[in-house]
């Protein structure tokens, strides 16, 4: 069993603060709470109906708290907010300093007609400047909520590629998105999410403009 940071990647200890607790935040969080981890889903509004309902489901393992709470007690940082809320939304969570953060936005432009950066940074690469002194790692960016629900298709698992600049923080990762089902590799530094984020926008396209639907995966083969 490999210690990082003070926690197991294997086992019930890592703690794990959501900022932005809609459908991938919500059903990522509620997986992992699931898996025994502690998950606290971060909200402006911890005390409204929806946070205590979403809570409640993800069970024992998993409260409602504010943005600030949830990311002052946690270990890993999923941040699953929409783009245009996100500069906000970190701004008002407190420091991020030691954390990994898990970074699954995507700088979606309105009418999905592009991304807001492309080819010289990327959205992940802004985030990181937004939390100084965390570990940022690109990853579930590339699928939507309902794989993440389930990653297995028949007998295969959806890849889930993820990059960033710290290898320890790539290995916990790693391990959290194996532990749901997914086959995730590395897909380089932290700059690859310049790649990442447009292969997003693919499944994005295919899925809400071109007729695939949401229940779609790739997978990385080799021989």
């Amino acid at each position: 069993m490999m210690i990082l940071y003070g926690f197991e990647i294997k086992g019930a200890a890592v703690k794990i603060g959501i900022a932005g607790s809609g459908n991938v935040g919500g059903t990522l969080g509620s997986r992992w709470a699931a898996a025994g981890h502690q998950v606290a889903f971060g909200s402006r509004n911890p005390g409204s109906a929806d946070m205590l309902e979403l809570a409640a489901k993800a069970g024992v393992n998993a409260r409602a708290a504010s943005l600030a709470e949830a990311v002052a007690s946690a270990d890993v940082v999923l941040v699953s907010t929409p783009w245009p809320a996100t500069p906000a939304a970190l701004e008002t969570a407190g420091s991020f300093a030691g954390k990994i953060v898990i970074d699954a936005t995507n700088p979606l432009m309105p009418r999905l007609e592009g991304l807001e950066f492309a080819n010289t940074t990327s959205g992940a690469e802004q985030l990181s400047s937004w939390v100084p002194g965390a570990r940022v790692v690109k990853a579930f960016n590339t699928v939507g909520f309902g794989v993440m629900a389930n990653p297995k298709f028949g007998d295969r698992a959806a890849s889930l590629p993820y990059c960033g600049d710290d290898a320890e923080a790539k290995r916990v990762v790693h391990g959290l998105a194996e532990e749901l089902g997914f086959e995730p590799f590395d897909a380089g530094p932290l700059r690859q999410a310049r790649v990442l984020e447009p292969f997003a926008l693919l499944w994005i396209s295919l899925a809400m403009v071109h007729g695939y639907g949401r229940d779609i995966a790739f997978q990385l083969m080799r021989r």
